[in-house]
């Protein structure tokens, strides 16, 4: 049964975490509230839960789940290596709404969609997903919406897409950023600028110390 819970309310916080931590730790869906849009998730680790969020969104494994973690520290056992360029980023950009594509480790035992040995990292900047996050570990999360269709910027919004699909709605109110997460490609040569959103190409450019253009340019 979907369950909806009023986050901005201290009782109905506990009460919908807690929900939310039974039912990613049951291989079940999620909403939750991001500092960008709202997402849909499951438990990173369990491929079941992972192919029933790509099936609520109407989504091919062509489009791989991104992962969000609860901690800068987390990364260090999902990735292959973490690139100079990556610990500027993340030290200059998280929490927040900056997405990083890196190789992951060869070791995880999880199936992300079609992701040829890479993944897309964020930890973002909303302390309700945080809680979440830091209590059930990495999760797969990608926007709260039907693919195609315009992220869900509210749970209202989530829940009128993808409805008794998902069994826990937190409510965090609107979403502050209202756009997706930038996104920057670290596994080839040169960083690449994939998705430009509130994170600016200049910022990104400023902090790794490149000029900007070099950051939109097609890969080697």
């Amino acid at each position: 049964m979907t369950e909806a819970f009023d986050c901005t309310d201290p009782a109905q916080r506990e009460a919908g975490i807690a929900s939310a931590i039974s039912a990613v730790n049951g291989g079940r869906l999620v909403v939750m509230p991001t500092d960008t849009v709202y997402g849909i998730g499951a438990d990173a680790f369990d491929g079941a839960a992972v192919a029933a969020l790509l099936a609520a969104k109407g989504r091919g494994r062509d489009m791989p789940v991104p992962v969000l973690v609860g901690s800068w520290h987390t990364i260090k056992g999902l990735v292959y290596t973490v690139p100079k360029s990556a610990q500027e980023l993340i030290q200059a950009f998280w929490p927040g709404a900056l997405s990083l594509v890196v190789r992951q480790a060869p070791s995880l035992q999880w199936d992300l969609g079609d992701a040829n040995g890479t993944v897309m990292l964020r930890m973002p900047l909303h302390p309700v997903a945080i809680e979440l996050l830091r209590e059930v570990g990495p999760m797969a999360v990608s926007s709260a919406n039907i693919s195609g269709r315009p992220a869900a910027l509210t749970a209202a919004q989530a829940r009128e897409q993808l409805g008794d699909l998902v069994e826990v709605y937190l409510d965090g109110g609107p979403a502050e950023q209202q756009a997706a997460s930038t996104i920057v490609d670290l596994t080839g040569t040169h960083p690449r600028v994939l998705r430009q959103g509130p994170v600016t190409t200049e910022a990104i450019a400023g902090v790794l110390g490149v000029d900007a253009a070099a950051l939109t340019a097609q890969s080697d």
